[in-house]
């Protein structure tokens, strides 16, 4: 899916503009997808760590919201297009397919984790990129992205952990 790119008179050159607002719609749609699926398991949870999980879940999906918020704002600023709609998500999104059917705690544990690492990874991944193209401003956002990322794969890890 390909951004329309709209004047800005931002210092950074256009052809990294360009580049920047790809990495940060492919990022958008990971976290909006991560944001869908936090939301699934909080709805979804069963068992005796209910209550506690369906909190954490509800808490960590709002700070995912507000990073979603925080890329797509910067992809505007950048004179890009923030490719926010459910089928940009789908189409563009790098986390694995979040299961319907499962409701244990473990389930919903082990899927949430595995795509909180990814997109970690690609967080960290994007702090590297950012640097290269001298944008600090997104590359702060991709530091901040990760610092949460990181706290809440420890938080809901911590739940299997022994």
């Amino acid at each position: 899916m390909k951004s329309i790119m709209h004047f800005t008179k931002m210092s950074l050159p256009e052809k990294d503009r360009i580049e920047i607002v790809g990495i940060l719609n492919k990022t958008l749609a990971s976290a909006s997808d991560l944001y869908a699926q936090l939301k699934q398991a909080h709805w979804n949870i069963k068992g005796e760590s209910f209550i506690s999980l369906h909190l954490l879940f509800d808490k960590v999906a709002e700070e995912v919201e507000d990073r979603v918020d925080i890329i797509a704002e910067r992809i505007m600023a950048l004179g890009g297009t923030a490719l926010g709609t459910i089928q940009a998500t789908v189409n563009n999104t790098e986390l694995r397919v979040y299961p319907t059917d499962i409701f244990s705690a473990k389930d919903h544990i082990e899927h949430l984790t595995h795509n909180m690492a990814i997109l970690g990874e690609l967080a960290r991944k994007n702090i590297d990129l950012t640097d290269e193209l001298n944008d600090m401003v997104t590359n702060e956002i991709y530091v901040d992205f990760a610092k949460m990322l990181d706290k809440n794969l420890w938080f809901i890890e911590a739940y299997s952990q022994k």
